[in-house]
């Protein structure tokens, strides 16, 4: 089923907490109160908010190290996100972790991962315990791996898909592709039967779909940046799932709209491309869907303050919150 009209607003306001959380990390990166690395998600929000949507509370989702949005859409606290950034006790993961590892089991996040790839089998786990202990498929929990379109060439990436397609594994593939590969347009690093145009971007795109359709799994391309067509195509396939029909493979078309990290000099697209992107990002467009149905540009206004708000109560709490206790540095380890 689609995704219901009324619930559109509250998608806005998520994907603008998504937004205003990413902005926040920026300027505490840039004072200095960040540790670590730092790879933002902002122009991908879309596809983070309607692929956690159209999962249950209960089921599984494993995410890359530009994983912020889906952990926030998936139901990950601000404030623990928030805390964790800073390197807080209060953080997600204790403030051991860090940007590029978000963990609460509470909503079903597995992981962000700093290996490219390694969430998908950690995805396919999950699924393979839910199905082994009678819960999997069948109305049952489901795992949702989201990755990115370099990911395709790992080669757990082929092993992991080769036996979510043997055992019918109840798992979602999310490719993210944003066209890049870090810094390298992915048509120069995947081989593909196909080029295609992405969307209004002019740059070429490998259709990484068709790998996952060579090992008989379902498979399609969508428009990332649309929220409700990801909600519907990621709701479609987790239908599928649950009645046993297996995975499906959504390759999301998106665009990442700042660099791969802070620091990225950005020489390997213009600004004429990344300007083009921004007309077409996934809150404009559900801004301009919004105002169709009759929200004012003051009602925007107001969820997006709303958002800022959420951020702002975030950065307070993880500000104020203690740093972990040098004792419990060897601590959570091992189970």
């Amino acid at each position: 089923m689609a995704l219901a009209l009324e619930r559109l607003p509250e998608a806005y306001r998520q994907m603008q907490i998504i937004r205003k959380f990413e902005e926040a990390i920026r300027n505490l990166y840039s004072q200095g109160r960040i540790r670590g690395s730092f790879h933002p998600c902002v122009g991908q929000e879309g596809v983070a908010v309607g692929a956690s949507w159209a999962l249950r509370a209960d089921d599984f989702l494993s995410c890359t190290y530009r994983g912020h949005g889906h952990a926030l859409a998936k139901g990950l606290s601000p404030r623990a996100a928030m805390a964790e950034m800073l390197g807080k006790a209060t953080g997600c993961s204790k403030g051991k972790g860090g940007s590029m590892h978000f963990t609460d089991a509470s909503v079903g996040l597995l992981g962000a991962n700093a290996i490219v790839g390694a969430g998908i089998p950690h995805a396919a786990g999950a699924a393979l315990a839910m199905q082994l202990q009678g819960g999997g498929g069948t109305n049952g929990r489901i795992a949702l791996a989201a990755f990115g379109e370099g990911a395709v060439n790992q080669g757990v990436f082929h092993e992991t898909l080769n036996l979510i397609a043997i055992w019918k594994l109840p798992v979602i593939l999310v490719c993210e592709n944003n066209l890049y590969s870090e810094m390298t347009p992915s048509h120069e690093t995947t081989a593909a039967a196909a080029q295609i145009a992405a969307g209004p971007i002019a740059a070429a795109s490998p259709q990484t779909y068709q790998r996952a359709a060579a090992y008989g799994i379902a498979a399609r391309q969508v428009d990332g940046n649309d929220v409700e067509t990801m909600y519907l195509a990621v709701e479609e396939a987790a239908g599928r799932a649950r009645a046993g029909e297996g995975a499906t493979y959504i390759e999301a078309m998106t665009y990442r709209l700042w660099g791969h990290m802070m620091g990225d000099p950005e020489v390997y697209r213009t600004k004429e491309e990344v300007s083009q992107a921004r007309e077409n990002e996934p809150i404009v467009r559900l801004g301009r869907r919004l105002q169709g149905l009759g929200w004012t540009e003051a009602g925007l206004a107001r969820l997006e303050a709303e958002a800022e708000a959420v951020i702002a109560d975030a950065v307070q709490f993880a500000e104020n919150s203690p740093l972990p206790k040098p004792e419990d540095a060897f601590t959570d380890v091992f189970a």
